[in-house]
């Protein structure tokens, strides 16, 4: 796991290059501290940055950025290539005699590409990764990203300069920079708690979706091309569903998600897992202990507020499995003093207040291991969120009801809504839904934070809306033929896991140098897991049917019949008590309108009723508060 950056110009490089390129790499020291490297190449205008988190291959041979044998290719990699050592068997079948340096995915990743091509080798390489890939006989730089967006990867071009990196901070420390807020962004952050890709809260600065490559050269870049397509593996899926009975499923998926695990342990520093108690961990913590010949080390924190507190069942789980379980307790203020620095964490806005629990336990592992198996992905791709259920639950009731009775009442819940603002935003909420034409519209209202337009465009008027999660119709889409389950797991798949949940662990786990890994989101068990019937996901509204029946044979059941707790902080309670002060400075109403980001009198309408304790606005304010937090930044109030 590291971080890398560089630049590429549509002219020589100058004087000042190197220098430019070692502040935009020590911007990124948390996710590399064990080395750093550079490689310019004045002529071509090419510059590469590297700070290495040393995980396989800890010698100087896996240093970076790296040449291929023969000298055509030079990356800048950050990521794990799990099969890499599949990779180099191929490479042997195929006559290729490579005189290996050292152990590394790194030079694996080059011979293969040089000999087999990238796209063929992305095709081939099971792993999370992002690079920088300089072709020196055609001059171009290939940029490339894991399937499911694992690992994070920004670029975009500045006056005569391609900037690109791990983490926005890297391409800000560039003089070129100069990219100011993107409102249609900041309304997406504000509806969704995320920025989605290809979006970044900077105008003309890109996320690269993932699963796909991007070429810059100096006369442009070309769009982003997938090589995997997660829409071709659902379809796919659903075209071809899983055929066996319970029992054979329940076999497969045991050893498809064991594969998985075990292949996710290779490393040549200690590796452990997270474990809350819930599921998708625990399922990955069973798999992880059976296949090891020593006890595994597993971390947890606990709260001292009940509602939020899951150590209990994570120690109960870990004493049947045999791991070796480190617990710490974490008090209020241990929370609350991270919440000053999510800016500089997250140095994108974000939203997900469960930001702070994951950063929390990403440093207590940091004290005892390098990498940590992580749980992330089940409910995507088992049906474990809650909200299914409700959305399902809701579209059948509005379904029933007649077009033109659906019709009449959304439009008399909307204009109740215009003259009461947010404080109807139940009755908002009622008109959206009442307004769907189909159940994945219908989740659209479901998920979204605010009920009304809240950002300002730059001359004052509402910002455009963003795009809702599954714009197209069904009918349009290869998943006509799945349910609805399965196109609000396949909506979630595309957006809010990689631009919420996996974004979250990685800022948070790369902030204290620990490599996550995530054994769900491998392609094997992707591709079983949307060949699965709805019946083997969802069955008498229980998601994770068949994760559940697998986890029986390793963990008894009483352990695990229990609410869904999530993996938050009690936010609301703090916005009322010891963060009021903090939050009232941020939406102060003078300060609101100063700025123009927002519409003040519905934000602070939102504020009034939260801190009276009329709702629990906590979900749709702490977007807000963490943009208005990031201003604060000098780095990002340079240029907003």
């Amino acid at each position: 796991m590291c971080g890398l950056t560089g630049f590429l110009r549509t002219a020589p490089l100058g004087p000042g290059s190197g220098e430019w390129l070692r502040r935009m790499s020590d911007c990124l020291v948390h996710r590399g501290p064990d080395a750093g490297g550079s490689w310019l190449d004045e002529a071509a205008g090419i510059a590469l940055g590297h700070r290495r988190l040393a995980i396989i291959e800890l010698s100087e041979a896996g240093a970076q950025p790296m040449h291929s044998a023969s000298g055509r290719f030079v990356i800048a990699y950050n990521g794990e290539i799990y099969n890499h050592a599949e990779l180099r068997q191929q490479l042997e079948r195929a006559g290729v005699t490579p005189a290996w340096r050292g152990h590394s995915d790194t030079e694996t990743l080059l011979w293969s590409i040089e000999h087999f091509g990238l796209e063929r080798t992305l095709a081939a390489a099971r792993g999370m990764f992002a690079f920088a890939l300089w072709d020196r006989e055609r001059r171009q730089l290939m940029l490339a990203r894991d399937r499911l967006g694992e690992k994070p990867l920004y670029y975009g071009r500045q006056g005569e300069y391609w900037l690109f990196g791990s983490e926005l901070k890297a391409l800000r420390a560039h003089p070129a920079f100069n990219a100011g807020v993107d409102r249609v962004a900041l309304a997406q952050l504000l509806a969704r708690g995320f920025v989605g890709a290809p979006a970044s809260i900077h105008e003309g600065i890109h996320k690269l979706p993932p699963g796909c490559t991007v070429t810059l050269d100096v006369r442009g870049a070309g769009a982003p091309v997938p090589y995997w397509s997660l829409r071709e593996v659902a379809a796919a899926g659903l075209a071809q569903p899983f055929e066996g009975d319970d029992d054979a499923a329940i076999r497969r998926l045991d050893q498809v998600l064991g594969d998985a695990v075990l292949e996710q342990t290779i490393a040549d520093v200690p590796v452990g897992a997270f474990l809350s108690g819930g599921i998708d961990s625990t399922s990955v913590v069973a798999q992880l202990q059976a296949r090891s010949s020593r006890p595994v080390r597993t971390f947890t924190i606990g709260f001292a507020e009940a509602g939020f507190d899951e150590s209990r069942h994570a120690a109960a789980v870990a004493a049947h499995l045999g791991t070796e379980h480190a617990e710490l307790q974490v008090t209020a203020r241990d929370a609350l003093d991270i919440v000053p620095r999510m800016p500089e964490l997250y140095d994108e806005p974000f939203g997900d207040n469960s930001a702070i629990p994951t950063h929390l336990v990403c440093a207590f592992a940091r004290r005892q291991v390098t990498v940590s198996l992580s749980g992330d992905g089940g409910d995507e791709l088992f049906g474990g969120y809650s909200r299914y259920h409700a959305t399902a639950r809701i579209w059948r009731g509005v379904d029933r009801v007649p077009a033109f009775a659906r019709s009449l009442l959304s439009g008399a819940c909307r204009a109740a809504t215009r003259l009461g603002g947010e404080r109807d935003s139940r009755l908002a909420r009622l008109s959206r839904y009442l307004a769907s034409r189909s159940g994945e519209e219908c989740y659209a209202a479901q998920v979204r934070l605010w009920s009304l337009p809240v950002v300002r465009g730059a001359d004052g008027r509402a910002a455009v809306a963003h795009s809702e999660p599954l714009s197209a119709e069904p009918s349009q889409t290869e998943l006509a033929q799945g349910d609805l389950y399965a196109r609000m797991m396949f909506a979630d798949s595309l957006d809010y896991l990689p631009d919420d949940i996996l974004a979250k662990v990685d800022r948070a786990a790369m902030a204290v140098s620990l490599e996550t890994r995530v054994p769900m989101l491998d392609p094997r068990v992707v591709a079983f897991a949307w060949s699965l019937p709805a019946h083997l996901k969802v069955r008498d509204g229980d998601g994770k049917w068949l994760l559940k029946r697998v986890l029986d044979r390793y963990v008894p059941r009483a352990l695990m019949e229990r609410p869904k707790m999530g993996f938050g902080v009690p936010v609301g309670a703090w916005l009322r008590g010891p963060l009021r002060s903090w939050a009232e400075d941020l939406l102060a109403d003078s300060r609101l309108r100063a700025e123009g980001y927002f519409d003040a009198a519905r934000v602070r309408e939102r504020w009034a009723r939260h801190v009276s304790g009329q709702e629990d606005a906590s979900d749709a304010l702490w977007p807000v508060l963490m943009f208005q937090a990031w201003l604060t930044v000098p780095a990002q109030r340079a240029v907003a």
